[in-house]
């Protein structure tokens, strides 16, 4: 039986990635990234440069994080992910420096909420998604936007906050509306649309 090759993962001088990360096979972890305790990231992702990724997140295999996005704990971000440049995904619904009779807020003193990407969505440059929210399968959030609640699988959404203006596919290309189906372009796959969801057909 031929041995499994393993691709070693690489971090990049400068990187800062703390001991008890788990890197999957082939993660490259680029220059002044910063990869906190416990994360665990699939094989084959990468974090760019500036990238910080909090504690226990958890990143699924081929998935990228772009120069300078900001995924704080407790996120989780399925297979084949997209973070673009400057994404931010929050992770306090009422944030405060201080407690109420000003003493700075502690670890104690508030409750992190994730934002879930699920598998082979988008997130455009700059967007920022507020916690607690859903960016469902395949879909794409365009740059700049602000996600306030939870995007169905397949969705396009633009603006502040965000709202739905089409449909996607697996390519990432906006669905060609035909015979009351949704046809992509690039694959011909094609979907129909059921109560606010999009479902392949076949």
């Amino acid at each position: 039986m031929a041995e499994r090759f393993v691709k070693q993962p690489f971090v990049a001088p400068g990187a800062d990635v703390a001991g008890s990360a788990r890197l999957g096979d082939g993660v490259k972890v680029w220059h002044l990234a910063q990869i906190r305790e416990d994360a665990d990231l699939g094989a084959n992702s990468i974090v760019g440069r500036g990238a910080y990724v909090g504690i226990g997140v958890r990143v699924g295999e081929n998935s990228k994080i772009q120069n300078h996005a900001l995924v704080y704990e407790p996120a989780e971000l399925a297979a084949g992910v997209f973070i673009g440049p400057a994404v931010v995904l929050t992770n306090d619904t009422f944030p405060r420096a201080v407690n109420p009779d000003g003493t700075p807020k502690g670890t104690a003193d508030w409750e992190p909420v994730g934002v879930t990407i699920g598998e082979g969505a988008s997130i455009g440059a700059r967007a920022v998604c507020i916690a607690p929210v859903t960016v469902g399968a395949w879909a794409t959030v365009a740059a700049g936007a602000v996600v306030t609640r939870d995007v169905p699988a397949h969705a396009l959404v633009a603006g502040v906050p965000a709202r739905r203006i089409g449909w996607v596919g697996r390519a990432g290309v906006p669905l060609a509306e035909k015979d009351g189906q949704w046809v992509c372009p690039s694959t011909g796959t094609t979907y129909t649309e059921d109560g606010g969801s999009l479902r392949e057909v076949g």
